[in-house]
């Protein structure tokens, strides 16, 4: 396993990790099948939009950034619950997908899409852009409700029965999914496949508005817990002991996930490996503490999908690979190689 950093080198690297990413967001706005110009950038941001060609602006400003920042929200929050959620579990290879929160989102935002032009058309023309956030943050908590009132025994959550009331929700949820394909037209068909795979390619400035308040409770609550994840690390009754709550920290920390990765899904739909790799990544450097390993998480989280969008933009332009494609062909040999890793040390 490899040495975490000393607690002096903790804090640069994770400028480091800053800096790369604002490097990767600004490379993200400038790459594409039509390139800027550096300094499109600059006029852009500086307020001197009338020197910008109305194309490059049009570029710039619906297209690349409304993507970027999808990106970023949406890869710094996988990687914050994926922390989240490993420090619960106190299970280095715990994903929010191992309680069933993506596959309850992803099930919720397919009927939305099957539904909306049909029996779903007066709610969506009332909610609006809202309404595919909406019905991703319902089936990922009525998955979240559903697996914690399996877990509770005598008032108490019991971790093992959450994992498995997990599995049993993927599943279900899964073959929900499948029962909604299987009565879909060709056009939704195609449209399903591309946005299970993970895209951002349809991320507008609304349907960003519309997630971002689901995507807050998780930016906000999980790093606010980082002590008592840290607390939790000596095991649930030393964690008691320390004054921890830890029903209501479990309850706090499921139900931020749901609502984040809901959020998450409804925009860039599935995206596998950046909650479950990047964690465990930044813990090879920085080591257990989660003061640090929950920023890291997000930071490089972000960082990563960033630079996987970006990829699958270009390497087969003018046409778009969906990127969860790109982060399980990176993130799978990753996981794989952490796994070796771990065995060779008993780490698992």
């Amino acid at each position: 396993m490899t040495t975490p950093l000393r607690p002096n080198l903790r804090r640069p690297l994770l400028l480091a990790l800053a800096a790369v990413l604002v490097l990767s967001f600004a490379a993200a706005l400038v790459f594409g099948a039509a390139s800027l110009a550096p300094d499109a950038l600059w006029l852009g941001f500086t307020g001197r939009h009338a020197q910008l060609a109305p194309l490059d602006h049009a570029i710039l400003f619906s297209i690349r950034l409304p993507r970027a920042l999808g990106a970023l929200l949406v890869g710094s929050v996988l990687g914050l619950c994926g922390a989240g959620m490993q420090g619960l579990f106190r299970n280095p290879l715990a994903d929010p997908g191992l309680i069933g929160v993506t596959g309850g989102a992803a099930l919720g935002a397919v009927l939305h899409v099957k539904f909306a032009a049909t029996t779903l058309l007066g709610v969506s023309v009332f909610l609006g852009q809202l309404t595919l956030p909406i019905f991703a943050l319902a089936g990922a908590l009525f998955a979240v409700i559903f697996m914690h009132r399996a877990a509770v025994v005598e008032g108490r959550v019991v971790v093992a029965l959450m994992l498995l009331a997990g599995v049993g929700i993927n599943a279900l949820a899964g073959a929900g999914t499948g029962l909604v394909l299987f009565f879909a037209d060709d056009d939704q068909l195609r449209q399903f496949t591309f946005w299970t795979l993970g895209s951002l390619g349809q991320v507008t400035w609304p349907r960003l508005a519309a997630a971002f308040p689901f995507i807050l409770p998780a930016v906000i609550l999980i790093p606010r817990h980082a002590r008592a994840l840290n607390a939790l690390l000596l095991g649930e009754a030393e964690a008691g002991h320390l004054g921890i709550d830890l029903a209501r920290l479990k309850r706090t920390l499921v139900f931020a996930t749901a609502a984040g990765v809901g959020a998450a899904v409804s925009i860039a739909g599935g995206i596998g490996f950046i909650g479950l790799v990047v964690p465990h990544l930044v813990r090879q450097c920085f080591g257990p503490d989660h003061r640090w390993l929950v920023p890291g998480s997000a930071l490089l989280g972000a960082t990563l999908l960033l630079a996987a969008d970006l990829l699958a933009r270009t390497a087969a332009s003018p046409a778009e690979l969906p990127v969860g494609i790109i982060t399980a062909a990176l993130g799978a040999p990753v996981f794989f190689s952490l796994l070796q890793r771990g065995r060779r040390s008993r780490l698992f």
